[in-house]
């Protein structure tokens, strides 16, 4: 281990880091108190203000992936990367947010819909979709294990700690205490965290002020004397942000689609009452906003590293940040900074496992075993509440297993990985849920299969290397889910038009001439 933080960093890290530690239990206790059931776990049981529910989506939607892997992308790829990643997929994303989450809750109360799968699959009246999205919901692990990743990297600069048991506590802990409060405490600590991070934000982004002393330009100017692809819209020496497709449309499409995932569109059910939905929604957009410019901090600390090197070592992709806080901040500033990088992962982290257990519990496990090992009115071994904590439990095996091995071996980053399998999941959810929310009268038949030919265009591209796009040694999972969902939503809308044309043709020629008869 590479020693960076002070020995006075080091403790004043691990001092805060315990109060962070008490708060957070806190409220899990807060919250367990009123978790009695897998519905009060999923969705909560208490009244929230949707201004809390807004700092908590906001809080959850912005992860470890924002605060402390994508600014490596910027660091090490430049403007372009901060085009991709701080504009045009934001622009896609809160439009999407703004568009789907309404009509997405009130079809949700009217059906009592849990999770994203019960939600598709009572919408088409389909038990086997639902069934469908649980399996694909084990995508979201990839998601999990960057947050892990990206945490892990942060703890094990800060206190100079080993990478596997730094990896193996932050699990323990985070899953630990996922098991219990559920919604009812996932709300209060991730409007902490949320409030947390928006003060870590504002001090990122302007802790590189001095180099716009000569605008904008001067700024430019610094990066091009770096590498002149650092300051260009389009980095061709990069393997991820080489044109206007892959930087700006590309992107675009993927932030369209990126709120069909569980923690995003089902925290829209929290809310009691239709008239929290607006003030919900303006929260939510507005702190949003600010999280998604927080990769631009990747500029400063490429300015401040150069050539990406520190104590005579390359410094990883998945490290700039963390190595950054630590070698250009005072004590006490490093310290909000690093617990607001904690805050980032640990509030998405939450609504992963509370979302992706749920799924797991009550839409693969139980409708599986025929309900044989969840209680209920005929039977049962143990409560679904008590089969959720066992989920949680080897989630946290998986988590930790696929966690260091990208710790030590990534393909560039881990966030990679994770986009592969997070842009896989909400690709095949996408026209089920947009069709769901804003079409009537939709065959089954429709979203199934352009969700089935989202998952295979995705992978097909991937890991076939189709178009020229995917020809380097590092693949961009982008351009895959971005051609994915062009090709479902052509499918989907299709099949949609030609199966209604059907439909009115035999009730306007077939079922006259019956009468007739």
């Amino acid at each position: 281990m590479n020693n960076l933080a002070s020995p006075g960093m080091v403790l004043a890290v691990w001092i805060s880091l315990f109060a962070y530690i008490g708060l957070i239990v806190f409220f899990v206790v807060r919250g367990s108190r009123r978790t009695k059931n897998i519905s009060d776990y999923a969705v909560g049981n208490m009244n929230f203000s949707p201004v809390v529910l807004g700092f908590s989506l906001a809080a959850s939607m912005s992860s470890a992936a924002t605060f402390i892997i994508n600014p490596g992308f910027v660091a090490y790829y430049g403007i372009s990367a901060f085009l991709s990643m701080g504009v045009f997929l934001p622009i896609g994303t809160l439009i999407s947010l703004a568009v789907l989450s309404k009509r997405f809750r009130k079809i949700g109360h009217t059906i009592q819909a849990k999770t994203l799968g019960q939600w598709i699959g009572i919408r088409y009246n389909s038990k086997g979709f639902t069934t469908y999205f649980a399996f694909l919901s084990l995508l979201m692990i990839a998601f999990i294990v960057l947050i892990c990743v990206g945490l892990t990297q942060v703890l094990s600069r800060s206190l100079n700690l080993e990478i596997l048991p730094t990896l193996s506590c932050i699990v323990i802990f985070t899953f630990g205490y996922m098991m219990f409060g559920g919604a009812n405490s996932m709300v209060y600590t991730n409007m902490m965290q949320a409030c947390l991070k928006l003060g870590v934000a504002i001090i990122l982004l302007t802790s590189g002020y001095e180099h716009f002393a000569n605008g904008v330009q001067g700024l430019l100017e610094k990066l091009s004397a770096i590498n002149p692809n650092l300051s260009s819209a389009f980095n061709t020496e990069s393997p991820l942000y080489r044109d206007f497709w892959e930087v700006c449309i590309a992107q675009f499409i993927i932030g369209i689609a990126i709120v069909c995932q569980p923690h995003i569109l089902t925290r829209s059910l929290f809310l009691k009452n239709d008239k929290d939905v607006k003030k919900f929604l303006t929260v939510t957009i507005i702190v949003q906003a600010i999280f998604f410019l927080v990769v631009f901090a990747g500029i400063y600390a490429r300015l401040f590293y150069p050539d990406l090197m520190a104590n005579g070592k390359k410094i990883p992709l998945d490290g700039v940040m963390s190595t950054f806080v630590v070698g250009r901040f005072a004590v006490y500033i490093a310290v909000i900074i690093i617990l607001g990088m904690i805050s980032a992962g640990m509030s998405t982290l939450e609504g992963l496992i509370q979302s992706v257990s749920t799924t797991i519990t009550s839409d693969l496990i139980k409708p599986l075993t025929g309900k044989r090992f969840i209680k209920n009115e005929n039977g049962g071994i143990i409560s679904e509440l008590l089969m959720n904590k066992i989920v949680i439990g080897l989630l946290a095996t998986v988590a930790i297993t696929i966690s260091y091995q990208q710790l030590i071996s990534p393909d560039l980053s881990v966030g990679i990985f994770a986009q592969n399998g997070v842009y896989a999941f909400f690709s095949a959810a996408f026209i089920p849920v947009a069709f769901g929310i804003f079409l009537k009268e939709v065959p089954k038949v429709v979203p199934i299969a352009a969700s089935v030919t989202a998952l295979v265009v995705h992978f097909s591209v991937y890991y076939g290397r189709l178009t020229h796009y995917m020809q380097a040694g590092t693949r961009n999972p982008g351009i895959a889910s971005a051609l994915a969902l062009l090709s479902s939503v052509c499918v989907g809308t299709v099949l949609y038009f030609l199966l209604r044309s059907k439909k009115t043709f035999i009730k306007t020629q077939i079922v006259p001439v019956i009468n007739e008869a």
